[in-house]
């Protein structure tokens, strides 16, 4: 049966060792994108697909995160007192347009457990899994264009990229056929391998970023046993789902930023500050007369 997507999840719990070193003391999650830290636009994005429920997965020192999505009376006096009540209500309605839960790992043994750690908040219902490294900018939202993919067909869904061959064994690759006379690109997934070693690719196409499952990943992910690095990959559970039942698979629309990487961070920053209310003129202005310098 194909039930409203109503819950997602976001993983967030990594040391993020590629941000060092500002990790060691800032959740990689609350660096900022221009003027709004970037777990904040996952929670948007969510909550702007539909989502009434998002759980974050976190760890420890990461309680930044939980302040952020709370209320703050001693700024609500000091801007109200100041005549500036509108921004008072600006990020209260920020903060407050959904249900936002925190849940940590104690252990870290990879994404597959992190999500694992969510069983209970999930229940029966179909989820979206948010990636907490990636951003994606995109005219609708990819957590609704992966949904809308689940209306069609009622299967869990991958949300997928070409990308170069060189940079498939940093991700996953799918072993995919695309669907005749789909509106979108779409993909019938029937197996998959998480960073595969050259010439054990199955195609171009790679996760990046976003995934809606079913409940029926848990008993998998149960049983799952360490695979790349290590870890318990959520790769590895949901292969083992396509090969069973078979899994969908969309080209989502929208650009994706790595935020778990300095020059992800950046790139985000230029293009979410080029489109800024308060700062994108200047900003592109700037931008113009700093580049006649490279």
């Amino acid at each position: 049966m194909i039930r409203t997507v109503r819950k997602a999840v976001i993983p967030a719990a990594g040391l993020g060792t590629r941000m060092l070193p500002i990790s060691r003391c800032v959740p990689k999650e609350m660096l900022p994108i221009v003027d709004r830290p970037a777990v904040s636009y996952l929670v948007s994005e969510a909550f702007d697909s539909g989502i009434t429920d998002v759980l974050v997965i976190t760890g420890r020192e990461k309680e930044a995160m939980e302040d952020y999505f709370d209320f703050s009376p001693e700024y609500d006096a000091v801007l109200t007192a100041k005549g500036r009540g509108d921004e008072v209500k600006a990020y209260r309605a920020e903060v407050d347009r959904g249900n936002v839960f925190f849940l940590r790992q104690k252990e870290k043994k990879g994404l597959g457990h992190a999500i694992l750690q969510a069983r209970s908040f999930v229940g029966e219902e179909p989820f979206a899994v948010l990636y907490g490294d990636d951003i994606i900018f995109s005219e609708t939202p990819v957590t609704a264009q992966l949904a809308a993919s689940y209306a069609r067909y009622g299967r869990p869904v991958a949300g997928l990229k070409h990308v170069p061959a060189a940079d498939l064994r940093k991700f996953c690759s799918m072993k995919a056929e695309a669907i005749p006379g789909a509106e979108r690109e779409e993909y019938a997934i029937s197996d998959m391998i998480e960073k595969p070693a050259p010439g054990r690719e199955y195609t171009d196409l790679a996760i990046l970023g976003r995934v809606l499952l079913t409940p029926e990943i848990f008993d998998i992910l149960e049983r799952t046993a360490p695979g790349a690095g290590g870890e318990i990959q959520l790769t590895d559970a949901m292969a083992e789902y396509a090969r069973r039942y078979g899994m969908m698979g969309l080209v989502f629309e929208g650009e994706r930023f790595d935020l778990g990487s300095k020059l992800g961070l950046l790139a985000a920053n230029v293009c979410e500050g080029v489109k800024h209310p308060e700062i994108g003129e200047a900003f592109t202005a700037f931008l113009r007369e700093f580049a006649k310098t490279l």
